[in-house]
């Protein structure tokens, strides 16, 4: 295992005034690289998303806040005591990067924009992550995920076509913009490893939405602005022809990516897709149809017949796992990408680990997410915070 001191970003110091997603997803990246993360929050209740939605642990924070801050220190602040804010700053003129996504103008009110704490400390990387960026007419909108995702055009990608527009089932917005945001930072901070200077790091949800979409939409923007036209059956990506989809076998589902129609047609024994053999356009004019008997097909036979029928002949397919098959296979298994974080009231809670790997081996953290202000008298004392 890989020892926290070993890892890249050993020794740094992260200030995240965060809350929600998209900012604590970023500041876990650095946090699973090294950095030592200290989490700001307010003393009445701290981030929001300690409240998000329960499971079955009883720790009174939801379990959502305990995955996306694990191992992280809190130090609780009531941003309107002069006391408090002046023990922050002073924190800061000692960080490395300041991680914030309040909402616009919140953080100039509280006097700590990027050009005031750049005269704090001009060696911080500051990043601030926002909804919609600084200007326009949605700056002040909510910078909410399935909002963000609403404005984007991402909703028109998913599903099928006589569907309407359908939300993807999770917050990619905010995951993606916060991993957006740790790039730029450790970017930022291999230019001050140069020239000694920090710098201003900022992205949106709505960018890195785009940013996802870029094969689909430079596409669309080359091809005479021509909109997504999605399959009207088991439709898996609007801009690809068939077979490409997801097809209910006799005990499951399987997936079937980009494959020559002649080929699938001769090794699912399929005469009924002989006018389609010679005729790739058709592939994707007459995809609805093409799938359609492709599925009445699939439906004959297992998930593993088919496999041991398409595997071998290097057809692109898959079996679909649900969550508790792709647990408990080898393939996954071997990822060891889990882990138990505890705390020490006895809170306990099994979630994902790293996806990055340093010199060969997955970074392991066992600190649950802090009680609200739990660090706060180690802090104060160790940054001489009074």
């Amino acid at each position: 295992m890989v020892v926290e001191k070993e890892l890249p970003l050993a020794g740094l110091v992260v200030v995240d005034m965060s809350q929600f997603l998209s900012g604590p997803y970023c500041t876990l990246r650095l946090m699973d690289l090294g950095a030592r993360v200290i989490k700001i929050e307010r003393p009445d209740g701290g981030d929001l998303s300690r409240r998000l939605y329960l499971s079955d642990s009883e720790s009174g924070d939801s379990t959502i806040f305990h995955a996306i801050n694990r191992s992280k220190e809190s130090l609780a602040i009531d941003l309107k005591s002069e006391r408090d804010m002046q023990a922050l700053r002073k924190l800061i003129s000692k960080a490395d990067v300041l991680v914030q996504n309040f909402r616009p103008g919140v953080i100039e009110r509280l006097g700590l924009d990027y050009e005031a704490a750049q005269e704090i400390n001009p060696r911080l990387v500051y990043c601030s992550i926002s909804g919609y960026g600084d200007e326009g007419p949605w700056v002040s909108r909510p910078g909410q995920d399935l909002l963000a995702q609403s404005r984007s055009g991402v909703m028109w990608l998913n599903g099928d076509e006589g569907q309407g527009p359908v939300p993807f089932g999770l917050a990619i917005g905010d995951m993606l913009a916060g991993a957006a945001a740790a790039q730029g930072i450790l970017a930022a901070l291999v230019r001050r490893g140069v020239t000694g200077k920090g710098g201003l790091v900022e992205t949106s949800l709505l960018e890195a939405l785009v940013d996802l979409q870029v094969e689909v939409l430079t596409v669309h923007m080359n091809s005479g602005n021509k909109l997504p036209q999605r399959s009207g059956f088991r439709s898996a990506h609007a801009y690809l022809s068939a077979p490409y989809g997801v097809y209910p076998a006799f005990d499951g589902y399987l997936a079937i990516a980009m494959t020559p129609i002649s080929k699938l047609a001769d090794l699912l024994a399929m005469n009924e897709l002989a006018p389609y053999r010679d005729d790739p356009k058709s592939w994707f004019t007459a995809r609805d149809d093409i799938k359609a008997l492709i599925s009445a097909r699939i439906a004959t036979r297992t998930v593993d017949e088919w496999l041991a029928i398409l595997e071998p002949a290097d057809i692109w397919c898959a079996k679909v796992l649900n969550w508790p098959e792709l647990l408990q296979s080898e393939g996954f298994g071997v990822l060891d990408m889990l882990q138990t974080v505890g705390r020490d009231d006895g809170i306990s809670v099994r979630t994902t680990r790293s996806p990055v790997r340093i010199d060969g081996q997955r970074p392991k953290f066992e600190r649950a997410a802090p009680h609200v202000g739990e660090h706060n008298a180690a802090i104060w004392e160790e940054f001489d915070l009074g």
